[in-house]
């Protein structure tokens, strides 16, 4: 098939059946099989469902500024809490880096036209916005109460429309699988001449380490999301031990995925801190080897550390010291990645444009979160800190610090390439001005509560934690202002920006040798990779 002109314009020809058929308006974008539109499809999604998530937080912070009921009922804070964690880990921090980021930009970056299986992708897609539609369904029929973990045996036995939440955890399972199943064969299968395994741009390397984690990890949970399912309608006693079963067996199974899923969320961020990081020093990335080696590490040894956040449930003494051990030695990865970063900065002509700046802010609040979470993975702490707020801030700081700031990272360095306007660079300072005393002040003091012993997931809370939770609640208010003008400034410039032109930043990587946006196959002619991806001489 044969496009002409820039992705945003006129209607792809998108082949159904053996046949080309032409598709104009909504349609040639839902049904198009350009990674480009299907990568703008996922970031409308995710981008409206991180406000509906966000706004749920916010009315469940609001509720806590003061004892007693608020504004809601412990019934409704029970179930706003769940979903508040499913919206913001199902739909939008799992899917939101890789999904429309690696949509996006993976192919162009390793000189391809397309993903390897075009509709495929689009499949992903319809899957992913099936599940979102059950989730939000779940939501309006009777939400469940149980906490985004669905615990057994409660899940089993509570009257809320608990299956219909669990099934739509399990169809955005199954979008995140094929997803994984196209990165992994694009990368392998369409890399342009010369562009060999140590010429990828870093953010390949991530989403590749990444695209696996989501095809070996996540059928796990799709496994024991059918299992609660089966439990609810058929009472086969898997996890009831009413009937024999075992709740720690849904424990394990659960954190088998859900630990490596907050690599799914950290690493891509992590791949684009890497990208925007020698951008804005002018220099070639420090270690890349290292870098490379960290990523597929942080896959591999994040397999293996679900056990901490069982420490508590009752396994062996032998267990809990392999699973400590496990958890502090992922941390090396991690931290590889911070000095090469750091490493990258010196000496570097740095320029303090917005994605550097929130480059810089991501890995400040990830380090707080990294080192948080060590705190927790050493056992003899964790049986005092367990199940508290210090966990809610730690889990805070990684998932939204790291994941949440590694994506407005991507979006405020990648904007003027995917739509060819420029944003207000002052108006995004400020607004991640704000964004950051707002998170800090929102979820630092969690880490205070937690250390006083104030359970997480409680309704109510006794005096001596008043001050902390109204500091807390007032943080969210300037987070959320924060949020308002960051995606704000971004709106107005898709319609009122500046034409960015082809590199703003001066980039060196492939993706800024193409118009912005890019034209529908990407490159005029096959590129040619004679070098690596991070040299600036000359540009």
């Amino acid at each position: 098939m044969e496009y002409h002109g820039s992705y945003l314009k006129g209607g792809p020809c998108l082949a159904l059946f053996g046949k080309e058929l032409k598709y104009r308006g909504v349609l040639s974008w839902v049904l198009s099989t350009d990674h480009k539109r299907i990568g703008v499809l996922y970031l409308i999604a995710v981008v409206s469902l991180f406000a509906a998530g966000a706004a749920i937080g916010f009315f469940m912070r609001l509720e806590l500024i003061t004892r007693g009921p608020t504004i809601m009922t412990a019934q409704t804070y029970n179930s706003a809490f769940t979903f508040h964690g499913v919206i913001m880990l199902f739909l939008f921090l799992i899917p939101a880096t890789p999904s429309v980021f690696g949509n996006f930009f993976l192919p162009i970056m390793i000189g391809a036209n397309d993903v390897a299986f075009p509709r495929l992708n689009l499949l992903s897609w319809w899957v992913y916005m099936a599940g979102a539609a059950i989730a939000v369904i779940a939501l309006v029929a009777g939400p469940a109460d149980t906490g985004w973990t669905f615990y057994a045996p409660y899940s089993l036995r509570t009257g809320a429309k608990v299956s219909l939440a669990v099934f739509a955890v399990f169809v955005l399972g199954l979008s995140s699988i094929l997803t994984g199943i196209n990165f992994v064969t694009t990368v392998h299968r369409l890399r342009a001449p010369g562009m060999a395994w140590f010429r990828l741009p870093l953010f390949v390397w991530a989403v590749y380490a990444t695209a696996w984690v989501q095809i070996l990890a996540t059928p796990v949970i799709g496994v024991n999301m059918l299992l609660v399912i089966s439990e609810r309608l058929f009472g086969i006693g898997v996890f009831d031990p009413a009937k024999g079963g075992d709740p720690l067996l849904f424990q394990h199974l659960f954190w088998i995925y859900s630990h490596p899923a907050v690599y799914i969320m950290i690493l891509p961020a992590m791949g684009v801190i890497t990208e925007i990081i020698p951008v804005f020093s002018r220099r070639v990335i420090f270690g890349y080897k290292a870098i490379v080696y960290s990523s597929l590490g942080i896959a591999g040894v994040g397999s293996m550390v679900w056990g901490h956040h069982m420490f508590v449930s009752g396994f062996s003494y032998e267990a809990g010291v392999a699973f400590s051990f496990f958890t502090f030695l992922v941390a090396i990865p991690s931290a590889i990645k911070v000095y090469n970063w750091v490493g990258s900065m010196y000496k570097g002509s740095i320029l303090t444009e917005p994605p550097f700046l929130f480059a810089m802010a991501f890995i400040f609040l990830f380090s707080i979160g990294g080192l948080t979470g060590l705190i927790l993975g050493a056992l003899s702490l964790n049986v005092h800190l367990h199940d508290t707020y210090f966990v809610v801030g730690h889990f805070h700081y990684v998932k939204f610090g790291g994941g949440g700031f590694g994506f407005f990272a991507a979006l405020h360095y990648w904007f003027p390439k995917m739509f060819g306007k420029l944003y207000n660079k002052k108006l995004a300072n400020y607004a991640l001005l704000i964004l950051f005393i707002g998170f800090n002040a929102l979820y630092f003091p969690m880490f205070v509560l937690g250390l006083q012993g104030m359970p997480r997931r409680y309704y109510d809370y006794l005096p001596q934690y008043s001050l902390m939770q109204i500091i807390s609640t007032v943080g969210s208010w300037v987070l959320i202002t924060g949020l308002v003008l960051m995606f704000g400034n971004l709106i107005y410039a898709l319609f009122r920006g500046k034409d960015a032109g082809p590199s703003p930043w001066r980039g060196a990587t492939l993706e800024w040798q193409t118009p912005s946006p890019p034209d529908a196959e990407n490159f005029e002619a096959q590129p040619k990779v004679e070098r690596g991806p991070y040299h600036y001489d000359g540009i």
